[in-house]
């Protein structure tokens, strides 16, 4: 009950007043009630096709400690499966990659193949006397799929994912719908930080660029200057949350070719979005899956995958234009790995900062103090003529669509 009543008073406190309970960040209960009522019913990022790309490839991935098998059938199709054995229980496959057609209980030899279908069970007839093996399937949740992104719901009652993205594909077709490749293999880490605080940071929050990021600015890691994200523009989109939208030139760093060719797949709005010079700069989709363009030559995509009220496992892949030259491919490699891999120089800055955050929001003090969500409160007028779904803002520091998460965040919570 202790977790209930803290949403509670979280939730009337946010609605009056705009300010958050630091007791949301790292209350044990308040992340048990998460996955069942927000993972067990979102739309969860999975992986990307081109991770799988020939007949039986698969990777191992998660919802939170749920582990899932993402497979590449012997017809080309995609399928995901619980990794657990029908049988008792056991975990059935131990490798994170691979390839096969088929996947065998190391307990007690169950075959079952990349489609879930059960194949195989030793000494059938002897110790069952016969089995339907139709009715022991793995279990495959909801699978949908959305420019090569592959997105996994628990919930047999939720929305379609276009239903859920609502505007939202819009703005992903800045990025996505040249067609875009995984280069190498996903970088993960282990972080003692709630996930929602890396959530909230991809959101929309360039505020802290200029500040947290200052000595990437001045080595021009990042080239650009101190407050170029201030007069960027930030969009809400619908309840899912939002982008911001800053001041790069968003194909700049693309070959010509590409450049014009992914123009010409574009809708008109989209187009005079280019043209304005501005880029879709970072954004979360609700829960845990965020976008990042940091004006370099690679798009990033993370999942904060949590593992405890105060404790996240960071994905992060690099993603390229599919049909870039090889050398393009690589150096867009490097420049991500040195900015936001595993040890980037930029992704160090955030890693402590948000687990500062986790740390200070235990203590009983921070019990009694709520932390400020008013930046751009009723500061600033939407922008009349948007050419994109939603309302948009003409100023990169605020607060929106943090707001916007947090709304939907009750609402899955308190089913309000």
């Amino acid at each position: 009950m202790r977790g209930i009543n803290l949403l509670e008073s979280a939730k009337e406190l946010f609605e009056k007043e705009a300010l958050l309970l630091p007791g949301l960040y790292v209350d044990p209960e308040v992340f048990e009630l998460e996955k069942e009522r927000i993972f067990a019913r979102s739309w969860v990022f999975l992986a990307h096709e081109s991770e799988i790309p020939r007949p039986g490839d698969y990777v191992m991935r998660y919802i939170c400690e749920d582990s899932f098998l993402v497979c590449r059938t012997e017809n080309g199709e995609i399928s995901v499966l619980y990794n657990m054995c029908r049988h008792r229980g056991a975990q059935l496959c131990r490798a994170e990659r691979g390839n096969t057609v088929a996947f065998r209980c190391p307990y007690h030899g169950w075959t079952f193949k990349n489609t879930g279908e059960l194949i195989g069970v030793p000494y059938e007839s002897e110790v069952f006397g016969g089995i339907n093996k139709r009715e022991w399937s793995l279990y495959s949740p909801r699978v949908e799929t959305l420019y090569g992104m592959i997105f996994v719901n628990l919930d047999p009652e939720a929305p379609s994912l276009k239903e859920f993205l609502a505007g939202a594909e819009w703005y992903l077709a800045f990025y996505l719908e040249g067609g875009m490749e995984v280069c190498g293999s996903p970088h993960r880490w282990i972080v003692p930080a709630n996930w929602k605080v890396g959530a909230e940071n991809f959101i929309g929050d360039d505020y802290h660029v200029g500040f947290l990021h200052r000595s990437a600015l001045e080595v021009q890691i990042i080239p650009a200057p101190y407050d170029f994200l201030k007069h960027g523009v930030m969009v809400h989109c619908g309840p899912w949350g939002g982008f911001l939208i800053g001041g790069f030139p968003p194909l700049v760093h693309y070959p010509s070719e590409l450049h014009e060719e992914i123009k010409r797949k574009l809708q008109p709005g989209q187009v005079a979005v280019i043209e304005k010079q501005l880029l879709l700069g970072n954004s979360t989709l609700f829960p845990n899956f965020s976008f990042l363009v940091p004006g370099a030559p690679y798009l990033t995509i993370r999942v904060w995958r949590p593992l405890g009220a105060e404790r996240m496992e960071i994905w992060s892949w690099c993603l390229v234009a599919r049909e870039a030259p090889e050398e393009f491919k690589q150096s867009a490699y490097r420049a991500y790995v040195l900015q936001f891999g595993t040890s980037g120089t930029v992704e160090q800055d955030d890693t402590e900062a948000w687990s500062s955050i986790t740390r200070a929001c235990k203590g009983i003090v921070a019990n009694r103090i709520p932390l400020n969500s008013r930046m751009g409160l009723d500061c600033w007028e939407p922008i009349a003529d948007w050419p994109g779904p939603g309302t948009a803002y003409p100023f990169g520091y605020m607060e929106a669509n943090q707001r916007s998460f947090w709304r939907l965040y009750f609402q899955y919570m308190l089913g309000t």
